[in-house]
């Protein structure tokens, strides 16, 4: 016998079954106990929340020959004949592939004819919203006048396409998408009707990752079972067969983005892909955590609304200590146009990188949220060390003249001055960014993330570290003296400049005196271009 899917399997047959619509249920039950059955519903709400089930069971349970306060019997003839589908009583429409004028004159015909067998003639049509408005006028006097042995179900994923003369003359039911717990606890009950080993936080990621709706819940699961037949189902493996990522990643993640690290940040997302992941499923994630993290710092009695264990939920608090609420704004508002350009893209992993700079380089936008970020990147550096003390006896930048620096931030070794540093040379050192900026690029980008000394000859030295900037200035002369003009465009006098190169950063603390630390420079806004 070939294999039915689980979804199709566990498809509640009575009222006691459907899961999480207890408020339409109630109602239902409440009009067949009465006798006051409508005569047109509309059922409406997201994917897989039991429109078509309850539509279904409301038609079995009016032509019942021993109904129950549950639904129907199943056990009548009839009952037999519409889960059979034989039953001539229930008709199903896909409105999706019938939604012509031709179609919908067909019913009006087919409505003049009562029900040979039973009580109501029922006419379920799913996706109603497909009808055209040719159909839709053809349907609408029989929907509002007809036969008393007739009932209209329209099922819907759309509500707001359809016309509102079809809305007034329908009593409207709104299914809500389905909680989290209650479809773990429903895909726990059929695990183990299944005999299927599952761990608890499995069934719970798949009930996350399903996003309200049942059906999709029991397809997840469904292909789960499938790749892992025979083994217990453990949350790596839900993980594994989904393309997910683990929140933990998401921890790394958010503290490079902090740390504006983008190397870091690439590296992490090459793990990520190079272990399978799903790149739409991990930009959903963390667009999720982040809000998780939003909602931490909004109030502390979100628990209810945070769906986590205590462990995660203890770690989600302390990360949030480290993150401003208008920069967690910018990362959602960031990742939340990602997830609307991915899903059809070709290049999915570039789309992802260049979000992830972006949360790095807050100066690549100038919106709101971007320029905030931008003055809290300036203040972090100040406080971590662009205030300097000043030579013995002189003022401290930063500090009032002749005051001592001890306030502006922890003591810092004292660095060995040279005998003196020419004007022509202090006057290039403080305007450094100013000439970085009117550079051209790649000279731009190299003389970046150059480093100023002092040769003893009291000339300017530009120390670079080995590769590609160092092999620019030095194996074509023709780069070095464009560096020059560059320089003594901005000196007004011939400035000559000596190329080092350093195998590593210590080695430039060890060997050098760092005169960015001893000459005050011009701070400038744009210090951090995107690079090219």
């Amino acid at each position: 016998m070939s294999y039915t899917a689980l979804y199709r399997k566990f498809r509640p047959d009575t009222f006691a079954d459907v899961k999480g619509q207890d408020h339409i249920v109630t109602t239902l039950k409440n009009q067949l106990k009465a006798g006051r059955i409508g005569h047109a519903y509309l059922f409406t709400g997201t994917r897989g929340t039991g429109k078509t089930t309850i539509a279904k069971i409301l038609a079995r349970t009016v032509n019942c020959e021993n109904p129950t306060d549950d639904g129907p019997c199943g056990e009548c003839r009839i009952c037999r004949a519409i889960a059979a589908g034989a039953s001539m009583n229930v008709i199903e429409i896909d409105a999706a592939s019938n939604n012509g004028v031709d179609n919908i004159r067909e019913i009006v015909e087919e409505v003049s004819y009562s029900p040979a067998e039973g009580k109501y003639k029922v006419y379920i049509i799913d996706e109603v919203h497909m009808l055209s408005i040719g159909a839709f006028n053809a349907l609408l006097k029989t929907l509002e006048e007809p036969p008393s042995y007739v009932i209209f179900i329209l099922a819907t994923t759309e509500v707001h396409k359809l016309p509102i003369t079809i809305l007034s003359r329908c009593q409207r039911y709104d299914f809500k998408r389905i909680s989290i717990d209650t479809i773990a606890k429903r895909l726990e009950e059929l695990t183990q009707a299944e005999n299927v080993q599952v761990e608890e936080k499995a069934l719970r990621y798949i009930a996350k990752t399903a996003d309200g709706s049942m059906r999709d819940a029991l397809s997840l699961l469904d292909q789960c079972i499938a790749f892992h037949l025979g083994k217990e189902l453990t949350y790596d493996k839900v993980l594994d067969v989904l393309g997910a990522v683990d929140t933990e990643v998401f921890s790394r993640l958010l503290a490079f983005c902090l740390d504006r690290d983008v190397p870091g940040c690439v590296r992490l997302l090459e793990e990520i892909v190079m272990q399978g992941r799903e790149l739409t499923q991990f930009v959903a994630d963390f667009t999720w955590y982040l809000r998780n993290l939003m909602l931490v710092q909004a109030s502390d009695n979100l628990e209810d609304v945070i769906d986590m264990s205590t462990d995660n939920l203890r770690r989600l608090k302390e990360e949030a200590g480290r993150i401003q609420p208008d920069q967690i704004v910018r990362y959602i508002r960031i990742f939340s146009e990602l997830s609307g350009q991915i899903r059809y893209a070709t290049q999915k992993r570039i789309l992802v990188e260049i979000a992830l700079i972006k949360l790095c380089r807050p100066q690549m936008e100038t919106n709101e949220e971007a320029v905030l970020d931008r003055i809290r990147q300036m203040e972090d550096k100040l406080e971590k060390g662009v205030v300097y003390a000043g030579p013995p006896g002189g003022a401290a930048y930063g500090s009032p003249a002749g005051g001592s620096s001890a306030e502006a931030g922890p003591e810092r070794p004292k660095m060995e001055w040279p005998a003196a540093i020419p004007d022509d040379v202090r006057y290039l050192v403080s305007k450094w960014p100013a000439i970085v900026g009117s550079a051209e690029n790649p000279m731009k980008s190299y003389m970046k993330n150059a480093k100023l000394s002092l040769g003893n000859d009291n000339k300017l030295v530009l120390v670079l570290e080995d590769g590609l900037a160092s092999d620019y200035f030095t194996q074509d002369p023709a780069h070095k003296a464009q560096l020059e003009r560059l320089l003594s465009d901005f000196a007004c006098k011939e400035i000559e400049v000596v190329i080092q190169t350093v195998k590593a950063q210590e080695d430039f603390q060890r060997n050098y005196v760092d005169l960015a630390q001893l000459v005050r420079m011009d701070i400038e806004i744009e210090e951090d271009e995107p690079e090219k």
